[in-house]
């Protein structure tokens, strides 16, 4: 999915963060190191497994402080990694889930709602899962088979938009499938009982247990669905339901009495509360969880760090300890609109992979501490933790051999126009620097974030290079190289992953090959050649791999980084040192 454009964090944050910051470190972390030496230039908490606070005790309340309220809730809608994270963790389970351990081990996959990871047949077209005994509703009703089945029948209405689309690329026999509501249902599911669900797919894909991971394998009582209304109040599944939510203003979490803890080892639920505050102004969020005052001790922040409030956080000890910034496991890159000219043109595309200058917009994003130059479209996470690097173009590009390019080409005097979201200037301006080296001027546009995705996802109207990084939906080539490359998931109306419109048959071909293996880790490795394939083809050119630095309250505990949700607080076991100092 889609990584939402964060606020970008200035270079004084690359180099104040040499200081190296304390915090507690998970004995289980692999990683072999303690806390960043001083002089360091890693982050604090990257790919490090770092804990802040240490082991929670239950109860309390957790404040979540947020500039904005949440994009979707409705499981059938919900496909931003932040927000996948909140609702999975907190309001609704899956069939299939990933541990809640910082590091590594929080990429693996366990059984949720289901009492394995799925069995396959019929060489993987089929995929059956049984529903553990005893699992619930809020109101103390069974969670039945039939319910998972509705919800991915309500993915496909034409009123949910903006969830995983997975459903309708796997299941056999859905073309032109509407929903629900008009009583149709899909033959490709089957709920031969209450705890049985069978799902019968167009060809093998041997990940299916990772897609039962996202929340379109949540179940829905039909008797609870209200359409667009859902997304308000989705019955809870999960250790709380909604006690009330004034959308953009304040949502509150209280307990689900009904969910039962011996069936979901997963979720500790500490808190006994949890109340998100939006619409705060500006650095407010910074501002009251550096202070810590209050219920604010309790609280974490939902978005990134600001620039300005860095010169606030890292001179002061205490207040450096209580930051994570993990690896977030996407790749941002440039997207040449390959739809026209001269990006249909592959010698030009090959002449802007050499043209840009990675190094700067390391440095523009706030220097090595808060990312890495990209080498690849597929980032380390898919890679085995390997940073491939098929072309060996040096970071700081190759501006000789882009502008022979271009010559070659017949494309000496190029004149582009380059859009991104406002918050991506500074690295919009790095780029327009570097492009300048090679003889192409560009024009920068900014757009709200808002309505930056819908700006670029408008195929008539897009411009000739756009900004953005894409971050798989879990741990595999599958959710990556498909949704950026495949020309069959072009949408003229919010094309959220081909941006660039890049159409090629052999990589159609190649994807539908590697979709079909039945060996995953086969299957990874042929993602990996694809991805040499495509870096040579140049659909795009990978910039920048980033981190998300985060901030807790002094009271708060168990807070780490997710490592499948971009870095994000894994809310299944954040909660508070004591309780009884919280308020709210």
């Amino acid at each position: 999915m889609t990584r939402r454009t964060h606020a970008i964090l200035a270079t004084a944050l690359a180099a104040a963060l040499t200081l190296g910051l304390g915090a507690c470190k998970n004995d289980k972390s692999d990683s072999g190191g303690g806390d960043a030496a001083a002089g360091s230039t890693r982050a604090p908490g990257a790919e490090s497994g770092t804990i802040v606070g240490g082991t929670p005790v239950k109860g309390g309340t957790l404040t979540v402080l947020s500039n904005q309220d949440f994009a979707h809730l409705d499981p059938a809608r919900n496909w931003t990694m932040p927000n996948m994270d909140f609702g999975i963790r907190l309001l609704y389970r899956t069939l299939v889930t990933f541990k809640a351990e910082p590091g590594a081990a929080g990429s693996e996959i366990v059984p949720d709602l289901a009492t394995d990871l799925g069995r396959p047949s019929d060489g993987g077209k089929t995929w059956t899962f049984t529903l553990k005994d005893g699992v619930k509703y809020e109101d103390g009703t069974p969670i039945k088979s039939a319910d998972i089945k509705y919800n991915v029948e309500r993915s496909f209405a034409p009123d949910l938009t903006g969830g995983p689309d997975y459903a309708q690329q796997y299941l056999a026999d859905d073309e032109n499938y509407k929903g629900p509501l008009n009583g149709e249902h899909l033959a490709s599911i089957e709920t031969p009982d209450d705890r049985t669900v069978v799902f019968h797919l167009k060809r093998p894909v041997a990940e299916f247990s990772y897609t039962a991971t996202l929340p379109t394998f949540a179940p829905v009582p039909q008797s609870q669905d209200k359409g667009p209304q859902y997304d308000l109040r989705p019955f809870s599944s999960g250790p709380y339901r909604i006690e009330t939510y004034d959308r953009g203003k304040q949502l509150v979490l209280v307990r689900n009495t009904n969910w039962d803890q011996s069936t979901d080892p997963v979720r500790k639920a500490y808190p006994d509360r949890i109340v998100v505050t939006q619409g705060l102004k500006g650095g407010q969020v910074d501002d009251r969880i550096i202070a810590s005052e209050g219920a604010d001790a309790s609280a974490v922040e939902w978005m990134n760090l600001r620039p300005e409030s860095v010169s606030k956080v890292l001179p002061k000890a205490d207040v450096r300890s209580r930051l994570i910034a993990e690896q977030q496991g996407c790749t941002d890159m440039l997207y040449p609109n390959t739809s026209k000219a001269p990006f249909d043109d592959p010698k030009v595309r090959e002449a802007l992979m050499y043209a840009v200058d990675r190094d700067a917009q390391v440095t523009a994003n706030g220097g090595p501490a808060m990312g890495d130059v990209a080498t690849s479209y597929l980032p380390p996470a898919l890679a085995g933790g390997t940073k491939l690097d098929p072309l060996k173009i040096p970071s700081t590009g190759d501006p000789e051999k882009a502008k022979q390019l271009l010559k070659d080409a017949g494309r000496t005097d190029l004149k582009l126009s380059l859009t991104v979201s406002s918050g991506d200037k500074t690295r919009a301006e790095a780029l327009q620097q570097s492009l300048a080296k090679v003889g192409i001027q560009v024009t920068i546009t900014t757009a709200d974030p808002s309505v930056y995705y819908d700006t670029i996802g408008d195929t008539k109207n897009a411009p000739d290079l756009a900004i953005l990084g894409w971050c798989p939906d879990y741990p595999s080539g599958a959710t990556f190289l498909p949704q950026v490359f495949d020309g069959r998931t072009i949408k003229e109306k919010g094309n959220q992953g081909n941006v660039e419109q890049f159409r090629d048959q052999v990589t159609s071909d190649r994807i539908d090959q590697i979709n079909a293996m039945s060996d995953v880790t086969e299957a990874n490795k042929a993602w990996q050649q694809l991805n040499e394939e495509l870096m040579k083809k140049a659909p795009t050119v990978p910039m920048l791999w980033q981190r998300r630095p985060l901030l807790a309250g002094t009271n708060v505990a168990g807070a780490f980084g997710s490592p499948v949700w971009t870095g994000q607080w894994d809310f299944a076991t954040i909660g508070l040192k004591d309780p009884s100092k919280s308020k709210g």
